[in-house]
């Protein structure tokens, strides 16, 4: 069994307050000596699943070094057959009790979601039109709230996580068996581009999987 996922998002919210100060931890986690250590093999502490954009690097936001983050990209972050898979060997194959949904501020995928519904048209090719429905169920219902465009994209943003986030919760047998039985926990959280702040919001509360900070 991997770490304890309490201490695994301890670790997280530790390391994002680093990188926020501009004080970086560990010299050493990149070295020769570090990457000569993994090549047995390898255990990171928690898996992410975040958007692909260029400004949201995960162990770089987290402060972590070689090893330590098992990371799954995807425009968008979200919870497609291929992530969720990836994840599941996280959680099977390298011991992983926790999972984090990382979605960011300024989303081009949630703005163009946005967009396309507004204007009803079509994505220009395949590839984004599947990323775009994936992202849609999360999105649409907010178009009716009237909501203005600063708030639109932030809580189309959060909304987007949770729905990833409660995805892989309930549709991969392999994560529903790890959480009733080891613990393991998924949740959801938010990258603020202009400060670097990283927000956990879902899975923290009475419904979800860990108690919030102020509680551990």
């Amino acid at each position: 069994m991997g770490v304890d996922p309490v201490e695994a998002l301890d670790r997280l919210i530790e390391g994002n307050r680093r990188f926020m100060a501009d004080a970086p931890g560990d010299p050493d986690r990149f070295n020769a000596e570090r990457r000569g250590q993994l090549v047995s093999g390898q255990a990171p502490f928690a898996a992410i699943l975040s958007c692909a954009d260029s400004r949201v690097p995960a162990e770089v936001v987290f402060d972590q070094g070689l090893g330590d983050l098992f990371v799954v990209r995807v425009a968008g972050n979200i919870a497609a057959p291929s992530q969720m898979g990836s994840l599941e060997f996280a959680a099977e194959k390298l011991g992983v009790r926790l999972v984090v949904v990382l979605g960011h501020s300024c989303c081009g995928a949630i703005d163009a979601t946005v967009e396309a519904l507004r204007e009803q048209v079509e994505a220009p090719t395949e590839g984004l039109r599947k990323i775009l429905d994936r992202v849609r169920p999360a999105v649409e219902p907010l178009l009716a709230e009237s909501l203005e465009p600063p708030d639109l994209s932030r809580e189309a943003v959060r909304a987007n996580v949770r729905m990833a986030a409660r995805m892989l919760r309930e549709e991969s047998p392999i994560l529903a068996r790890l959480r009733a039985e080891q613990g393991l926990a998924v949740v959801g959280a938010e990258y603020d581009l202009p400060t670097g702040a990283v927000r956990f919001f879902d899975g923290l509360t009475d419904a979800g999987e860990l108690p919030p900070a102020d509680q551990r």
